[in-house]
């Protein structure tokens, strides 16, 4: 069973969450703050991070930056009180894989856990390379370039294109989307896809190149040369 390493320095929301992770079965390791968070990653390596953004000394978004840092994919996932969505936008900026909004639903947080563990499980079932004009993904390095420029992707960045250029010329819809990137387990009326979306984007088309993913309105996603 996987092993997921918890950062946070609410002692009654860290040792709730711990009950509820070993009661699903899980390997768990708690941390108060950031800098023992890192110590436990370093030394003790688990499947997951599950990280508050909000913590003394070293906070959860310093946590997954040097992380990240370091070319280490390990999934993240952030828990913070914080509602706005420039707070949400810096999580995934920072490298996180996955985000929630306290107060969460139990139910949720363990159907994200699943999500991010399947998808890390199932990474090196793709092999080879796959290129879609200038694009060049090395699916076993799980490294991108485009037009010899190296995109730096997360995990999810890096599986959302994969499926999508896998797919090329094929129009592939939010739920085909969800179930194939996050294992199903979120609502697709959410806007995570869509942040996800932009993001991908957003390093695509750096030094205006071209745009590769297109929306098709009412329908979904589609990776392809040429205008929508």
């Amino acid at each position: 069973m996987a092993t997921i390493l918890i950062a946070e320095d609410d002692r009654r929301v860290r040792e709730a969450l711990d009950r509820a992770l070993q009661l699903e079965g899980y390997d768990v390791l708690t941390a108060n703050d950031g800098a023992r968070a890192l110590e436990l990653h370093a030394d003790l390596g688990p499947d997951l991070l599950l990280l508050d953004v909000s913590m003394p000394n070293v906070d959860g978004l310093s946590v997954c930056r040097a992380v990240r840092s370091k070319g280490d994919d390990t999934p993240i996932l952030m828990l913070t009180a914080r509602h706005e969505v420039n707070d949400r936008v810096a999580g995934l900026d920072a490298g996180a894989d996955d985000y929630l909004v306290k107060p969460f639903a139990l139910e949720e947080l363990l159907a994200r856990i699943r999500a991010r563990l399947r998808s890390s499980e199932n990474e090196a079932s793709g092999s080879g390379t796959l290129t879609l004009g200038d694009l060049v993904m090395d699916i076993d390095g799980r490294q991108a370039h485009r037009g010899g420029r190296h995109l730096s992707l997360s995990r999810t960045e890096f599986d959302l294109l994969e499926v999508l250029v896998r797919n090329a010329g094929v129009v592939l819809g939010r739920d085909v989307l969800y179930e194939r990137v996050w294992g199903g387990e979120l609502d697709t009326d959410s806007k995570t896809l869509d942040v996800y979306v932009g993001y991908v984007r957003k390093k695509l088309e750096a030094d205006d190149a071209p745009r590769l993913v297109h929306t098709v309105r009412g329908l979904g996603y589609v990776a392809r040369e040429g205008e929508s």
